[in-house]
């Protein structure tokens, strides 16, 4: 492992802790938490972590290239995610997924993500979404597909069948 790997965890762990936090878990999984929990997980290795990116970036494995995120859009559409019809567990693979696909931060994003859903199952008393490690390599293929607009229901069903753990 590398040191920044080991930044990568550590920073992890605190992402983890912040948001099972008694008094965060009962917070508003919103855009604010959503920008808490990447500032965590880029800890010291950006100078604007949590901030919304205002460069372009690339995902490796596509030519698929997000826009650039726009502060209100966001929050006008994580409402529109929280406000719809859907069951907690497919409103919380909705977030994950938004968030993966819109690149809102310079890095970071599918592990804020990730964390960000979390939170949101978590105080709803849910459980939780984990990517097992033999599923890896079927999960980033499903999320590359995903960011080239294929396969949208295959990873939502893929994420609920395979990576969702009840309590």
């Amino acid at each position: 492992m590398t040191v920044e790997d080991v930044m990568k965890i550590i920073n992890l762990k605190h992402a983890w802790e912040f948001i099972l936090n008694k008094n965060v878990i009962k917070l508003p999984t919103n855009f604010n938490l959503l920008c808490k929990i990447n500032n965590l997980v880029e800890e010291g290795f950006y100078y604007n972590a949590g901030k919304i990116r205002s460069t372009p970036v690339s995902i490796t494995g596509t030519k698929w290239v997000p826009n650039l995120p726009i502060e209100s859009v966001i929050k006008e559409d994580l409402a529109n995610i929280f406000n719809s019809d859907l069951d907690e567990i497919d409103l919380a693979i909705e977030l994950l997924l938004y968030v993966m696909k819109k690149q809102i931060f310079i890095d970071g994003n599918k592990r804020t993500a990730i964390i960000f859903a979390n939170h949101y199952l978590i105080s709803k008393g849910k459980g939780i979404i984990v990517i097992p490690a033999e599923l890896t390599n079927e999960y980033k293929n499903l999320l590359i597909s995903y960011y080239e607009g294929k396969n949208v229901k295959k990873i939502k069903v893929f994420l609920k069948e395979k990576c969702y753990l009840s309590l």
